[in-house]
């Protein structure tokens, strides 16, 4: 997808009204301990304050608003998560009156797992990895005829742009900005909103280490898969990279950070002592790489992407009393 192809400022302010009619614009608040832990202007943007705990929400609802816009709603959709893509579609479905099927791999989230089951969707445990039960998804929306709503696509796009369209337009001295890769679609949309605002932060990406599949192919110029071990970010556990994704995310950010379980483990705890949010693994992985980079960000205004809180307890107790040891 060239840079050209991403959401225009009129897409993103038509795809803000589709949002506004489940939820109102999330806050972004300057925090006063994480400026001082960050040496920086340390604004944070809370997309776990969504109705379904994360930002992939605004997603689904455009997605499935250009689907009825076209008149292609169909029967049944099919898509494949570690959780908070499927509360997404699950949510925009149900609002449609659209059954929804959704594979995740095996040992996933036991709390996600409950929150997707709660909308009424059918869930599917597959697979070792997010990949394999993207694939099995695949196969079974081939079998069944039904819909497979993929995890990068311009719809969805339209939507997750409109978060960054709002902090960027609350924040217009952010002088750089963090925004955790999954799938690509809220870095891609961080650069769309930048474009479409002519705003002038400089947008960092940041992968998890134990999933580097975006840092390989980036660095190589194709789709390098490559293993996944991470404990903690399963939103950013992805074993291979979304090629649609890697020319925009090429051309558009500014570097790449890797952040390890244990750095993002601290994140996570820094983020509950300093503004007392949860935040998942993928959710403190913005906080993970401006922590490494805080030699270089001292008097900036910086910005960060909680980008979700779905994180079960049993894991956050975990982190919270092995971090604090650490910290």
């Amino acid at each position: 997808m060239p840079l050209s192809a991403l959401p225009t400022l009129s897409d993103i302010e038509a795809a803000a009204q589709v949002v506004y009619r489940a939820f109102p614009p999330t806050p972004q608040y300057r925090w006063g301990l994480l400026s001082e832990r960050l040496g920086a202007d340390c604004w944070l943007k809370h997309e776990n304050h969504t109705p379904v705990g994360a930002f992939k929400i605004r997603g689904g609802l455009t997605y499935f608003e250009q689907l009825a816009k076209r008149g292609e709603l169909p029967r049944e959709v099919i898509s494949a998560t570690r959780g908070n893509h499927g509360q997404s579609i699950g949510w925009a479905a149900r609002q449609h009156g659209v059954t929804c099927t959704i594979v995740v791999p095996l040992g996933n989230s036991v709390e996600k797992n409950a929150a997707m089951r709660a909308l009424g969707v059918q869930l599917i445990e597959h697979g070792d990895d997010f990949q394999a039960a993207r694939e099995h998804a695949i196969g079974l929306a081939a079998t069944r005829g039904a819909h497979m709503v993929p995890s990068f696509h311009p719809d969805l796009l339209r939507g997750v742009s409109t978060y960054w369209w709002e902090f960027l337009r609350a924040v217009p001295t952010l002088d750089v900005v963090y925004v955790p890769i999954g799938q690509g679609s809220g870095a891609c949309s961080a650069i769309a909103a930048k474009q479409a605002l002519g705003h002038r932060a400089r947008i960092v990406g940041v992968v998890s280490a134990h999933a580097t599949t975006y840092a390989d192919s980036l660095a190589a110029g194709r789709v390098v898969e490559a293993p996944v071990s991470t404990r903690l970010a399963d939103g950013m556990a992805c074993r291979v990279a979304d090629a649609a994704a890697l020319p925009v995310l090429a051309q558009g950010l500014d570097h790449l950070v890797q952040v390890s379980d244990d750095e993002v483990a601290r994140a996570m705890h820094h983020l509950y002592t300093d503004t007392h949010n949860l935040a998942e693994g993928a959710g403190a992985a913005a906080l993970a790489a401006a922590l490494q980079e805080r030699d270089s960000l001292r008097g900036l205004t910086v910005g960060l992407a909680l980008s979700g809180g779905n994180v079960d307890a049993a894991m956050m107790a975990e982190v919270l009393s092995t971090a604090a040891i650490a910290a």
